[in-house]
């Protein structure tokens, strides 16, 4: 039966004392990087797995970060929690997640969640409604929570966002400096922060340039992309007259391009399309979509490094974070060459 290594022989073999391991290990501030790396190293050359039961007595926590998303399957939650996830293990932190679609889902995961004694929570928030309150009274009552949504929305709780409204407006910025004047764009629901920031970019590139706000230019989906593709058919049905497009989303992107084909319509010598995200399919799509590139995984791992630093150092104050897309051009844009669409 194999002798089981322990915290002394990681010690020993690092040079150290059993408490430095132990910070070490728990991520605790003013251990040297120099001393940090030869502890890690002995870890890993001795194959030490500490108890986390033992650990979780010790620190009175249990090294386990909750997640709360309004599903699993979209790829921009699952890139932010798969960001998350790999954070938390380089931190020896487990990640508990779990999925509320509706409000209503949110408290009795939540409830879930702090009877399995979570250390901290992160949120995946992109909407306007009830959901945040739910979690307000715990942040009151001191559990550590960091919101992946809008800031500008949670501005009591730490988060971790894109700026979305400069997106949008870089989007549109982008297609009004090829010549385009009549911009249409898809949104998201209307419940969404993401779908109003991104919004409000695009009417502030259009004010910039001097050019009214058309609410008969703007079409609301889903984020999916058969939303894009009846969002197009309607506009267009509607004689609605525009020479380029700004869907909020990839997806969206990718079901009005396949629509503005059936019309008739070729992109970009008819209209031209950016979209939001920057999916791995993007760059395959046809044309290879322009987008504004989000870095997904790194908002999940900043998330749970933000949360984990204020789990440790309670006392020491945490800032909130806004990331920037930035502007990936391909092939789904070009000057306008023609008026109108409205004869289509």
């Amino acid at each position: 039966m194999p002798v089981s290594v322990t915290i002394y022989d990681v010690a020993e073999r690092a040079g150290v004392s059993t408490a430095t391991v132990s910070k070490t290990l728990s991520n605790t501030p003013y251990v040297s990087e120099k001393t940090r790396r030869k502890v890690l190293q002995a870890v890993a050359e001795l194959g030490y797995r500490p108890s986390a039961v033992a650990r979780s007595m010790a620190q009175g926590r249990t090294h386990t970060l909750g997640c709360i998303a309004p599903n699993l399957t979209d790829y921009t939650f699952a890139s932010m929690i798969e960001g998350a996830h790999a954070e938390a293990r380089r931190r020896n932190y487990f990640v508990l997640t779990g999925s509320a679609e509706e409000a209503a889902d949110v408290k009795p995961l939540l409830e879930e969640m702090l009877a399995r004694q979570v250390d901290g929570l992160l949120v995946i928030n992109p909407h306007v409604d009830a959901r945040s309150e739910f979690v307000r009274p715990l942040v009151e009552q001191g559990l550590k929570v960091v919101f992946l949504s809008p800031s500008r929305r949670t501005s009591s709780v730490l988060s971790v966002s894109c700026d979305n409204t400069t997106g949008g407006y870089q989007a549109t910025r982008y297609l009004l400096g090829l010549g385009h004047h009549r911009i249409a764009t898809i949104v998201g629901p209307g419940n969404e922060a993401w779908t109003l920031e991104r919004l409000a970019g695009y009417r502030k590139a259009l004010l910039q340039q001097g050019i009214a706000f058309d609410p008969d230019l703007v079409s609301r989906g889903d984020w999916t992309p058969e939303s894009g593709y009846r969002c197009v058919h309607e506009l267009l049905d509607g004689g609605r007259d525009f020479t380029a497009l700004f869907a909020q989303n990839d997806k969206m992107a990718l079901g009005a391009i396949r629509a503005l084909r059936e019309r008739g319509l070729d992109v970009p010598g008819d209209v031209s399309v950016v979209g939001f995200d920057d999916i791995p399919l993007a760059r395959y799509f046809d044309p290879p979509l322009t987008t504004l590139h989000q870095p997904l995984q790194s908002f999940g791992e900043h998330a749970a490094r933000l949360l984990i630093r204020a789990i440790g150092e309670p006392d020491r104050a945490q800032e909130s974070l806004s990331l920037a897309a930035e502007l990936v051009i391909r092939e789904s844009c070009a000057p306008p060459s023609r008026p109108s669409l409205s004869r289509r």
